[in-house]
């Protein structure tokens, strides 16, 4: 491929993909305000229907190490091509539904196909752009996200307000009239000769992923075991395959794995603001799903409006200030939410504010991190695994934080939240702040009398 020519497309192709980011990003959060609704039109738990959220995720986190692992093989205009395709017929599928089950197949199926896009979203800013450029390039994906996180709310609320929950699926037809465009920017790209795919390895990885989480949203032993035997046959496959699913000597690598280590733990931590709030709205304030949609708007709104001063701070400091300044907003969003929860929703709709900024600005910060630790060769598949392993993240954990809220406050940890009704949130609350405050003193402890050079930069 001719650089210069794609540091020109580049910039087109990121502006292309910011819509395409925030168009997936609407889909993945908008049914997050309904599920209270759908929990009582179809009679299920909430823990139940929060399978719209957590199959979406799990399927979104296999898929996302899957197509990055293909495009080392393939053009990437052909993945986008099928995945954005197969997210359209989704997308019909769950509009026309008339039973829970059939949304859901339809929610499966959108996630299959949207999984090519944080893949290619981290590929393409490598690819298309220099290092010292790239932290600005993936500021436009977090951009996207955010707007996105905007959105999905206010069109949410603005849809139920008049007609079905159903009608959520339908924006995310809109992305099919992108494809024409990417086809026509993507750079025809000189791929070495097409390897053995290790569909065994595949399969394994996937059904251990599955099987975890299914262990963990139903509070299964069995589902636990079996995963974790399944998880050990994949590491046996992939240190015996000749062409493995996934290149063991990618965990060699301290940088990364050091790197989707913390991710694992922010993206865990980080899907409570879109999971957990509007479960706290409904149940603590008992805002219907359009008010809770607007609710959440001013803190996606500050995140889009900020998060390209984020890719810039990386640029400009390194991913090491990010990173701190980034933990200090989120620890100070979840030390206020714990004790003030119960006051007026209007001071949580500002809180939020913190958190949603901070949260952009982490993605930000980890995405450039685990870019720069991956030799050329090892980078579709090693941004897949990063991406994997934050959905994998926020699986687990809309697992956990659904049955915790089902089965209500048992202890109250903060003494200086003094509603009894949202004593269950202020000690998520407090538990996460103490968290934040444990990753960003295990990162300074790692990395401040250490080169540059190391996992997380500057």
């Amino acid at each position: 491929m001719n650089s210069e020519t794609m540091l020109q497309k580049g910039p087109i192709l990121m502006r292309l993909l910011l819509f395409t980011v925030m168009m997936s990003s609407m889909s993945a959060l908008m049914f997050n305000v309904v599920l209270p609704q759908i929990s009582e039109e179809f009679h299920l738990t909430l823990a139940q229907v929060s399978w719209l959220s957590s199959a979406y995720t799990l399927i979104y986190a296999f898929g996302t190490v899957t197509y990055g692992k293909l495009a080392d093989r393939f053009q990437l205009k052909s993945l986008l091509t099928f995945g954005l395709t197969l997210f359209a017929a989704g997308s019909l599928m769950g509009l026309v539904s008339q039973t829970f089950w059939f949304a859901l197949l339809g929610r499966c199926l959108q996630s299959a196909g949207a999984a090519a896009i944080p893949a290619i979203a981290l590929i393409i800013p490598v690819r298309y752009f220099s290092p010292e450029k790239r932290g600005s390039a993936l500021s436009m994906t977090a951009v996207g996200i955010a707007l996105g996180s905007a959105l999905a709310p206010v069109i949410s609320a603005t849809i139920v307000s008049f007609a079905n929950w159903r009608w959520l699926f339908l924006p995310s037809l809109l992305i099919l009239l992108l494809l024409p465009l990417y086809r026509k920017y993507l750079e025809h790209e000189v791929k070495q000769a097409p390897r053995k795919f290790d569909w065994l390895g595949g399969s394994l990885l996937a059904a251990s992923i599955a099987l975890l989480l299914l262990g963990v949203t139903n509070r299964s032993l069995w589902y636990l075991v079996i995963g974790l035997a399944t998880l050990s046959l994949f590491i046996v496959r992939i240190r015996t395959a000749e062409e493995p699913f996934i290149q063991p000597q990618l965990f060699r690598n301290k940088k990364y794995t050091i790197a989707i280590t913390l991710a694992f733990l922010i993206s865990g931590i980080g899907i409570s603001l879109y999971f957990l709030t509007p479960i706290l709205f409904s149940q603590v304030y008992h805002l219907g799903s359009n008010w809770i949609g607007f609710a959440m708007v001013p803190a996606a709104a500050a995140s889009a409006l900020l998060g390209r001063k984020g890719g810039k701070l990386a640029d400009l400091k390194g991913n090491s200030y990010l990173f701190s300044v980034a933990s200090g907003s989120l620890i100070t969003c979840f030390v206020l939410l714990s004790i003030f929860t119960g006051i007026s929703p209007l001071w949580i709709s500002f809180f939020l504010i913190f958190g949603n900024v901070g949260q952009s600005f982490l993605q930000i910060a980890m995405s450039n991190s685990v870019s720069r630790s991956l030799p050329k060769d090892q980078v579709g598949v090693g941004m897949g695994l990063f991406s994997m392993v934050s959905f994998i993240a926020q699986g687990i954990a809309a697992g956990v934080y659904s049955i915790v809220v089902a089965q209500g406050p048992s202890v109250h940890w903060n003494p200086l939240n003094v509603d009894p009704n949202s004593y269950l949130y202020s000690n998520f609350y407090l538990v996460l702040a103490a968290m934040h405050v444990g990753i960003l003193f295990f990162y300074h402890l790692q990395f401040r009398t250490k080169k540059p050079s190391v996992a997380i930069e500057h």
